[in-house]
């Protein structure tokens, strides 16, 4: 069972300052590339951070932390968090709380996702992510269907589902206008190659996903701009030795892959078989697919209808998953404790490949950030806290 771990409290550290700086020396910092031990994390009077060599023989006092540092997760994929569902009530205010509870578990910024629903629903969060351009942590808007294959719709309600329209066009557009981060999932199958180009054209990030295409479909998407897909796996047709399908086309291709890596919608095995498949590194990145009950109750409506969490699985009266519930925090621990990647891979996944995606690569970065917006993990990759609560 997948439990939401709870932030664990750490002792304060009074630490001595000079010329209101500060510096910081963790058993490993994450720069972005890979895990150091031979840096010091120098905060400068404004609390923005600069790495450092170890070599400070002009530094009075270093205060030494015991864990990993570096910048917050970056997920793509988040339905809600905190009680609330982006769906349900498409809101500045909804971000609102679904960033703070998200933020509670390291990660720092997400791309809020509005499922399958009616063409209102879609203006109403379109015009909230708008209404919510400057705040800390939301980096736009993840538009996960209705475009998609009935058949592979999973959780989604199939009385909303229709091909690629004009109506979602004009939404994009006015997304793209307000310089809007935009991703949308797409069934090859749900669009023409036109369309795709169409979006890709406007700086639209068009993730492939809930799909039943053929390998040929999906490999002529790619050729018109989609780059990247929905949690690989989830929503698609199995792996067919003479139908090889789009799992095979986005495996063997060089877009980016979300995956969900709660160990309950991919099987560990594949998982890992598919991050070792790429033909391309830094390709396979993490999302939570996360829903209301992070930091929430283990219960939310849903299409009005109600989603239960039993055994670690959020389940719908249909018996499908429904989203997931896991945070970033414990998919990384998981994939470097329970699978065996090289933590530098897992960091990757989580932080810097995203980050790579959507074309906002401070995000991966410590070098210049704020100290607001680094995290703290135990040697052994659990996490802690931000940084900047152990050095209140």
């Amino acid at each position: 069972m997948v439990r939401v771990a709870r932030p664990t409290p750490l002792c304060r550290i009074d630490a001595v300052t000079k010329d209101g700086e500060l510096f910081i020396k963790p058993t490993q910092v994450f720069d972005g590339r890979r895990l150091r031990s031979d840096l010091v994390i120098r905060r400068a009077y404004d609390g923005r951070c600069i790495l450092v060599s170890d070599a400070l023989s002009n530094v009075d006092s270093i205060v030494h932390v015991d864990g990993v540092v570096s910048g917050g997760f970056v997920d793509l994929q988040v339905n809600g968090g905190g009680g609330a569902l982006f769906n349900e009530v498409p809101t500045i205010e909804t971000l609102q709380t679904i960033i703070g509870a998200h933020r509670r578990f390291g990660t720092s910024a997400i791309l809020p996702t509005l499922i399958t629903d009616a063409p209102e629903r879609l203006v109403q969060a379109a015009e909230a992510v708008i209404a919510a351009k400057d705040l800390d942590g939301i980096l736009g808007l993840h538009i996960e269907g209705p475009h998609i294959a009935s058949d592979r719709r999973g959780a989604h309600s199939a009385e909303f589902i229709r091909p690629f329209d004009d109506q979602t066009l004009a939404i994009v557009e006015r997304l793209r206008l307000e310089d809007i981060l935009v991703m949308i999932t797409i069934a090859p199958e749900a669009a023409t190659p036109d369309e795709i180009s169409t979006l890709s054209d406007m700086g639209v990030i068009v993730s492939l996903g809930h799909s039943n295409a053929s390998f040929q479909e999906t490999v002529t998407a790619i050729s018109h701009g989609a780059c990247s897909f929905t949690h690989l796996f989830n929503a698609m047709p199995p792996l067919i030795n003479r139908d090889p399908g789009i799992v095979t086309a986005a495996i063997n291709s060089q877009c980016y892959t979300g995956i969900i890596g709660d160990g309950y919608h991919v099987d560990d095995a594949l998982l890992k078989l598919a991050i070792r498949a790429r033909p391309v590194n830094n390709r396979v990145f993490i999302v939570s697919d996360s829903m209301p009950t992070i930091a929430g109750p283990d219960q939310f409506d849903l299409y009005g209808q109600k989603v239960v969490l039993k055994n670690g699985r959020l389940i719908n009266s249909e018996g499908s998953l429904a989203g997931a519930h896991i945070t970033m925090a414990e998919t990384v621990e998981r994939f470097i404790t329970q699978l065996g990647i090289e933590p530098s891979e897992v960091f990757k996944m989580a932080i810097t490949t995203p980050a790579e995606l959507i074309r906002r690569d401070y995000l991966s970065k410590i070098d210049r950030r704020s100290i607001s917006d680094l995290i703290l993990l135990s040697p052994k990759f659990a996490y802690k806290s931000r940084l900047e609560d152990v050095l209140t």
